[in-house]
């Protein structure tokens, strides 16, 4: 029986295996897709068809924080979306909550353990460590989903710490569309210059809020 497929993201190719097999486990019918980096997981997200529930590492190359989390939020809108974590760190605990995370496990937790969190959030549910209170994320989460989608690919690169020349040759544009979207994208965040941007995108990125 085909259960719809699940995509999990982890850049430890054993990691990955013992994931893959979690989630069999938990899920019999369904096909796991694996993904090394954030960049191949958004493009397997195009080729899947039906993905029933993604699981992510906030830890991969290409992603700062819960950057990936977002991301893959705005290309599979309505699929829940599962850290995996190495260590557990309250400040992104919480934030992923408060994000929209449907759920978020240890790693190293026993495979029965994963499993059930599996099946629960398969089920509907959102999953979290006993004690994981949520953050209060600031609206730079709604302001980012009130951009156009290249706006939106601007500012995790820009997120990333890549200059415009390499915003314009990752994304086959110019720089002269890059500095237009930049200006549309400081407005709508309410800042004036890619620091300020940097500032406001700390509770995304993982940072530390003062």
């Amino acid at each position: 029986m085909d259960d719809g497929k699940v995509l999990v993201a982890d850049c430890h190719p054993l990691v990955l295996e013992g994931l893959r097999a979690a989630v069999r486990y938990a899920l019999p019918g369904a096909t796991v897709v694996g993904a090394q980096t954030l960049s191949e997981a958004e493009a397997k997200t195009a080729q899947l068809g039906r993905i029933r529930m993604a699981l992510l590492d906030p830890d991969l190359p290409d992603a700062r924080g819960l950057l990936g989390l977002l991301r893959l939020q705005y290309k599979l809108p309505r699929v829940p979306i599962v850290m995996m974590l190495s260590a557990e760190e309250s400040r992104i605990t919480g934030t992923a909550r408060s994000l929209g995370a449907a759920g978020l496990f240890l790693k190293s937790a026993p495979v029965d353990r994963i499993a059930d969190d599996l099946r629960q959030i398969a089920a509907g549910r959102r999953v979290f460590p006993s004690g994981a209170v949520p953050s209060s994320v600031p609206p730079i989460r709604d302001r980012i989903a009130q951009l156009s989608d290249a706006q939106r690919r601007v500012l995790f690169a820009l997120a990333e710490g890549h200059a415009n020349k390499q915003i314009a040759y990752g994304l086959a544009v110019t720089e002269a569309t890059v500095k237009a979207h930049l200006t549309a994208i400081f407005r709508q965040l309410g800042v004036n210059n890619r620091s300020q941007a940097m500032l406001a995108l700390r509770p995304v990125l993982g940072d530390p809020v003062n």
